[in-house]
């Protein structure tokens, strides 16, 4: 009866240390494919794999900043732009994990019928308001192709799309695998103008974490993003299926067609040729902080800091299988001595 009760002791004990650690991820938008690398890293159990409990949370809408989730410590993960960057310069504790995708998802979109062909020809042109946080490469695209982005005239109304089909503005800033897509289905012809046609390859959807994280909880932040890249090479290879599950467990109200179009349209900005999925250089980040026009003293202050490098933590960590082990070497020194001193 003692063993027995010993026994279970044990297992309870190694049941406990096995329990998963419970993390959040603060996505930018609303579910759709844009995040299906993470929807399959916990659908196909590698989040479980890892010993983590992950919770996906889509955005506001209306407030769409998952900035705030992750420096609260609401949440310790988050997707961002390449505007992150500019945060870090600022002060802000943010460290870039991964680029899931290569190039910025944002263009101009104009009608077709429009005289709009390149950047240089949005001179006296009416545009859509553009955040220089998050996307402020369509106005550098501008400003380097001779723009004047100060004289622009910049829409600030409500229903940006119907004002653009009623031609109050000549172009609407668009994510590429959305409004476009409704065009389509409209039979609206139109056209793209975007800054990777100008060299403007930034970084977009940038999986992210905090210094604290990175500082306190090294392991965790490892496996988050091993689990998380991993999710995101089986989603590309594995397309329909993601398509599947984005639509059955996260977006319902989408179609399979409209996922299948995102999809299509996003697998050259997450694995272009010869490119591994999440992949940051110091050499793009820096050509990042040129574009947005930061010094690169300031940048080469924060870089060390601000791209993510696994650090072990120094500390001696034991396996719960190592503990479970010297737990019933301990225990077993009396059982095998009594067994000893009966047989004499």
């Amino acid at each position: 009866m003692l063993l027995k009760g010993i026994i279970i002791s044990i297992c309870f004990f190694c049941s406990q240390l096995m329990a998963q650690e419970s993390v959040t991820l603060q996505l930018k938008w609303t579910h759709q494919f844009q995040f299906a690398g993470y929807y399959m890293a916990k659908q196909k159990g590698f989040y479980n794999e890892a010993g983590l409990d992950v919770n996906i949370v889509p955005a506001d809408p209306k407030r769409p900043n998952s900035f705030g989730a992750v420096e609260r410590g609401e949440a310790q993960f988050g997707v961002a732009h390449s505007g992150i960057l500019e945060r870090r310069i600022a002060g802000e504790p943010f460290v870039a994990m991964a680029a899931i995708l290569q190039f910025s998802p944002y263009c101009w979109m104009v009608k077709e019928t429009s005289d709009i062909f390149h950047a240089r020809d949005f001179i006296n042109k009416r545009v859509s308001e553009v955040s220089k946080e998050s996307n402020s490469e369509l106005l550098t695209m501008l400003k380097r192709s001779g723009i004047d982005t100060e004289k622009l005239a910049v829409y600030k109304g409500d229903e940006l799309q119907q004002a653009w089909m009623e031609n109050k503005l000549d172009a609407i800033e668009v994510y590429v695998t959305d409004l476009p897509y409704h065009m389509d289905q409209q039979g609206v012809a139109h056209r793209l103008i975007c800054p990777q046609r100008y060299g403007m390859d930034v970084y977009a959807d940038i999986l992210f974490t905090s210094d604290s994280m990175v500082k306190y909880h090294p392991d965790t932040v490892e496996k988050f993003y091993q689990a998380s890249l991993k999710g995101w090479r089986y989603a590309v290879m594995n397309m329909d299926e993601a398509i599947a599950i984005t639509q059955q467990f996260y977006a319902p109200e989408r179609s399979f067609h409209q996922l299948a179009y995102e999809a299509e349209v996003l697998k050259d900005y997450i694995a272009p040729p010869s490119t591994t999925v999440g992949n940051m250089s110091m050499a793009k980040w820096r050509l990042i902080a040129d574009l947005y026009e930061i010094d690169q003293t300031k940048f080469d202050e924060v870089k060390a800091d601000f791209i993510y490098k696994y650090k072990k933590q120094e500390t001696l960590q034991l396996s719960w299988m190592l503990i479970a082990a010297i737990i019933i070497s301990i225990i077993s020194i009396p059982l095998y001595l009594r067994l000893m001193f009966k047989s004499r």
